[in-house]
């Protein structure tokens, strides 16, 4: 325990708050002080970033809404043919970085993109959707909506086993008075999924201020998050502006959190009768068919036009004022493979020792927490968790500010920071949450009279751990290996941050690199691809192997 605390102190806690101890600090005198925070809010750039940062924020959520609760409504409600098909779509968005389908999304909607040569052509018409703010609410809406659609579905199909089911009764009652329609699911179904809705609602609030790279690759720097970077790249580490602004990001963040708790806080979301009769799911007649079906392939076609757009990047020749690229070549991908392959073996080795630092904390962790009564150990839980409020780019500028000033003697005295090994590290802390969090539902299955069996029969602790919690554990230490991989290997704020040279950068930063010309956005489609194999397949390992374990757990209850 002391050493994961150690561990977590040096690497979570110091570089976060030395970010908030610089952001209060005087550049001359070193004494605490709030002139920071008024010559931010006095600047007109920094104010209108603020202002845009919170406005993308509030209309991703609410355009992410409109997508996802026709889904999650016809697919919940309805006897409705197709439903996982339309579900499992529903998620494929989660599975690109959002900073990788915004130059394809480009491509297709922006001035001179594909639909908007149509429009000229058919209605001579150009709708701006990738202009400034509405590009970066465009993409970010399409990539995040899955989280309100994954937490909504499920409170809709699954609000509590226990005394929380919408039953036929209350609907019933509700027809009964009147209530039918859009307004039945306004008034009694949606209230009563309000909980799965307001989680979703707030992740993808979270998301929209920490990600970086999608406002950066639009040309939108009048935001919170491009600001910070900026900054701090421009003008370098000393810049008070970059932790003034790091420091808003993480209070918006946490406001986020508790606001969504807050609002739900005091309120009641159960029915009235237990049990209950589950679900009412009723058949749609032909024109709601016809309705529901024309909506959601609106949604689906939109939702899929970023992996088409990349699809397409990737092995067009030239596309450029034109609907369709003019050619198609594999030399792109040639390209990535072998003119900077350091980019694919650096994310597998860097995704690959940040999962393996997760899964041995997690599991660690996830013990200490349940196994023991150590005093504080519910602490170091909350503090490994706190890493998912706190945005990558505040961890990489906390990284630099901390690190940048030790030196590593085996490196020519370079500064720590520069070094690799400090991007694994941060990528293990920003992806512990994940691990954590599997590893504890693990755990949790695993009954402790198993332990107590052992031990009695003479086994020793470790020797207990070893032989049998461990083993038990195995799917959802997999599960939580796989998701830390996955997601570690489409980090993009702290690795822009902590990447000193080309070499040592991976898959993120070389699509970022890429994309900054236009002769380099088909090499860096390419790499989109090869991401978004790499996230799909670490995904699809991740169900499988949770699948199979809740199915293995599952049996073992029944015997």
């Amino acid at each position: 325990m002391l050493f994961i605390a150690l561990f977590l102190l040096i690497f979570l806690i110091v570089p976060v708050v030395n970010v908030i101890f610089v952001a209060f600090q005087d550049v001359t005198t070193g004494q605490f002080t709030l002139v920071n925070f008024k010559d931010f809010f006095s600047t007109a750039l920094f104010r209108e970033s603020f202002w845009n940062s919170l406005y993308v924020g509030v209309m991703t959520v609410l355009i992410a809404s409109v997508f996802s609760m026709p889904l999650a409504y016809f697919t919940s409600r309805f006897e409705f043919k197709g439903a996982v098909i339309v579900q499992s779509l529903g998620i494929i968005p989660l599975i690109m970085p959002p900073f990788v389908g915004a130059v394809s999304m480009m491509m297709l909607f922006g001035r001179n993109g594909s639909i908007n040569l149509l429009l000229e052509q058919w209605f001579g018409i150009n709708i701006p959707f990738m202009e400034g703010l509405n590009g970066v609410i465009f993409v970010e809406s399409l990539h995040y909506f899955p989280f309100i659609l994954i937490n909504l579905s499920a409170a809709l199909q699954n609000i509590d086993k226990s005394m929380q089911n919408i039953d036929k009764s209350m609907e019933e009652s509700a027809q009964n008075l009147g209530c039918s329609g859009f307004r039945l699911f306004r008034r009694i179904v949606l209230p009563l999924a309000m909980p799965g809705y307001m989680a979703g609602a707030s992740l993808v609030f979270l998301k929209v201020f920490d990600d970086l790279g999608t406002p950066l690759l639009l040309n939108v720097n009048n935001m919170l998050a491009p600001q910070a970077y900026l900054r701090i790249a421009s003008i370098g580490i000393k810049d008070p502006m970059g932790y003034v602004i790091s420091v808003i990001l993480v209070v918006i963040s946490l406001s986020a959190m508790w606001m969504a708790m807050k609002s739900l806080k005091g309120k009641d979301y159960a029915t009235v009768q237990k049990g209950g009769g589950g679900l009412a799911k009723r058949r749609m007649r032909s024109w709601e068919k016809v309705m529901a079906w024309s909506i959601i392939l609106l949604i689906m076609t939109l939702v899929l036009a970023p992996h088409f757009g990349l699809t397409l990047l990737s092995f067009g020749s030239i596309w450029s004022y034109s609907i369709l690229p003019d050619a198609f070549t594999f030399d792109h991908f040639v390209a990535i493979f072998t003119e900077t392959p350091e980019f694919m073996t650096n994310t597998i080795l860097y995704s690959f020792l940040a999962g393996v630092i997760d899964i041995v904390l997690g599991t660690a962790i996830a013990y200490i927490a349940l196994r023991t009564k150590l005093i504080g150990r519910k602490v170091l839980d909350y503090v490994a968790m706190s890493a998912v409020a706190i945005p990558g780019l505040v961890i990489g500028i906390g990284y630099l500010r901390t690190f940048f000033a030790f030196r590593v003697p085996w490196l020519e005295n370079q500064p720590l920071a520069t070094w690799w090994i400090v991007i694994v590290i941060a990528l293990s802390i920003r992806r512990l949450p994940y691990a954590l969090r599997a590893c504890t539902a693990a755990l949790q299955q695993v009954s402790v009279s198993l332990e107590e069996s052992a031990e009695n029969l003479g086994a020793g602790k470790f020797s207990t751990i070893r032989k049998i919690v461990v083993p038990l554990m195995v799917g959802g230490i997999l599960a939580g290996f796989v998701t830390s991989f996955a997601t570690a290997a489409v980090e993009l704020g702290m690795t822009l941050m902590l990447v000193s040279k080309s070499a040592d950068g991976p898959l993120s930063y070389g699509i970022y690199v890429y994309m900054q010309s236009a002769a380099g956005r088909g090499p860096g489609a390419a790499l989109g691809i090869a991401a978004v194999i790499v996230v799909g397949l670490c995904t699809m390992i991740s169900y499988i192997v949770v699948d199979r374990r809740q199915k293995k757990y599952g049996m073992r209850e029944t015997n």
